[in-house]
């Protein structure tokens, strides 16, 4: 790389818009959507999609609500022109669904694009030719005026042939290709050349596509570009302004959500972000960013794995675990103060009472997107006692007390570091009953036991496997806790103090179980937890004793 990258490369130039409107703008609605995966996506790949993936993608398109859809280049070749005649023939398109064709202003590219579409019942041709100076210049080597004839002649084909098929709707679009480095008054001069031509009205009007062919300046020039062209082209109301937007730059996403704001109508790009060089726009991305801005975008992303494995059959490409709202990771929390927080969102959104989504770190409820909360937190050697937690009550109900957290939390902590990798629901639950259930090396093991006495006054008898050996043990106290903790110190137990109790039912009904959870302290002044688990709160209580005193 260069020491001084100024004596190769040029800073982009700013648009002179003075009162620019859009930067105090919001997006309150949707624009119209077309995707053009099965054009701009499908030229990308290294292997094109065959007729079948065509028309599984087409499917899905339709499925999850794009009303727009640029189905192909009928004139690069059979494949493509069969494909498109065959929707037409064969009746496959929604009524409410629009198909497109991209040709460039060539007559006989134009009368092919036709063809291919003889029978639709509605449909958009559109047209484009390149007319920045780079283009006129290198490519062409010809002069404005040059440039602006060839726009003219597709224009009257394009009007020609609509002619001759009368009983299809025609709608066109045209783009006056690398808008984003022409100069802004010769595409204002170039579309409206076209307008001349094609006659648009309020009630048909003509879209006008304005791409960023190749993304080559920051998101707010491109949006002054949108918003000075707005201003200028005459009629306005007749033209439908679309945004094509690349990602050369990485923030193709932010360029057409600033070119909305701007005051464009219409949006095109690919599911995930497919596309030449770097990729068109994220159509998924782009309209779940209105979705948590409370703006329905008009498209349906609630079974998000279903359409992340159409795109990657059609298009063999994976979709990466970090890609925003889509990927396998990009719910997941490995870090312990982010999974802390998240918890703690989870049980302060239970606790609201209005729906209002409001979770740190989870800028989106992934049930929105059909996705469970099971993979929310993973537990690696970087977690805290809070994703710990949130396992465990995700896959076994069971609700840990805050200081139980931290201690259970040390044991999971040490598992992590001894195997070196991520630690799944059955590794923590593998650990936790080593730690706390009753187990055959365990020293006091319940069998049976039963209650007598009157209130303030129990007494506490039972059966318990000490050592391997069974005893009868009995003890007194104000409850039945208390009756067991007197019971073992009157035997072979330790001496214990309850610092603090819990419990709590697991499930509904009448599989439900209870589990209780006791804090204690020994004579030596050490801490100590026990857990235990019944279908009975009483023999829960037990066990969660007998576990704290296996533990000393």
């Amino acid at each position: 790389m260069l020491r001084d990258p100024s004596i190769k490369y040029r800073p982009f130039p700013q648009v002179n818009l003075p009162g620019r409107q859009w930067p105090s703008r919001t997006i309150t609605k949707a624009p119209r959507w077309l995707s053009t995966d099965m054009r701009d996506g499908n030229q990308a790949l290294i292997d094109p999609m065959d007729a079948e993936k065509k028309t599984r993608f087409f499917e899905l398109l339709c499925k999850v609500g794009v009303k727009e859809i640029e189905v192909g280049f009928p004139s690069a070749g059979a494949t493509e022109f069969d494909f498109i005649s065959g929707l037409v023939q064969q009746d496959k398109i929604p009524d409410d669904v629009i198909v497109q064709v991209l040709t460039q202003s060539r007559q006989d590219l134009i009368e092919t694009s036709f063809q291919s579409l003889k029978g639709a019942k509605k449909a958009i041709v559109h047209l484009y030719n390149a007319v920045s100076p780079a283009w006129r210049r290198i490519v062409f080597g010809m002069s404005r005026e040059e440039i602006k004839q060839i726009a003219i002649a597709g224009a009257k084909v394009l009007r020609d042939e609509a002619a001759k098929q009368p009983d299809t709707d025609w709608h066109f679009e045209y783009s006056p290709e690398t808008f984003s480095t022409a100069e802004l008054d010769f595409s204002v001069e170039v579309c409206e050349a076209v307008m001349d031509i094609l006659r648009p009205t309020t009630d048909k009007p003509l879209i006008l596509n304005l791409p960023a062919t190749v993304e080559a300046a920051t998101p707010n020039i491109y949006a002054d570009q949108i918003e000075w062209f707005c201003r200028n082209i005459r009629s306005r109301d007749t033209v439908v302004i679309s945004l094509h937007t690349h990602n050369d730059r990485g923030t193709g996403v932010a360029a057409s959500e600033l070119g909305l704001l701007a005051g464009a109508d219409r949006v095109e790009g690919c599911l995930f972000g497919n596309g030449e060089r770097t990729g068109n726009v994220d159509l998924v991305t782009l309209a779940l960013n209105m979705y948590t801005q409370g703006v329905d975008p008009g498209l349906d992303f609630s079974n998000i794995d279903e359409v992340i494995q159409t795109v990657e059959y059609c298009n063999q490409i994976p979709v990466h675990p970090r890609h925003p709202y889509a990927g396998d990771l990009v719910f997941t929390a490995f870090s312990g103060s982010h999974q802390d927080a998240i918890k703690k969102g989870f049980t302060a959104q239970e606790a609201r009472n209005d729906e209002l989504w409001d979770v740190p770190y989870l800028p989106i409820d992934p049930k929105d997107l059909g996705r469970d909360y099971e993979a929310v937190i993973r537990v690696n050697s970087q977690s805290g006692k809070g994703g710990v937690a949130w396992v465990i009550e995700q896959d076994k109900g069971l609700k840990l007390p805050k200081r139980m957290q931290a201690d259970f939390s040390r044991h999971v902590q040490a598992l992590a570091d001894e195997t070196s990798r991520e630690l799944n629901a059955a590794d923590i639950w593998g650990r936790f009953e080593q730690t706390y259930l009753p187990g055959d090396k365990d020293r006091f093991v319940l069998e049976d036991y039963e209650e007598t006495g009157a209130a303030g006054q129990r007494v506490f008898v039972g059966r318990i496997a000490v050592d391997g050996e069974t005893r009868s043990i009995s003890g007194r106290g104000n409850g039945l806790i208390s009756g067991v903790i007197d019971a073992l110190a009157g035997t072979t137990g330790p001496a214990l103090d309850v610092v603090d109790y819990s419990e709590h039912a697991i499930g509904h009904g009448a599989d439900a179980q209870a589990a209780a959870y006791v804090e204690c302290r020994t004579a030596d002044g050490r801490t100590v937890f026990g857990v235990g688990i019944d279908a009975d709160i009483a023999t829960a209580s037990v066990r969660a004793v007998l576990s704290a005193a296996n533990r000393v």
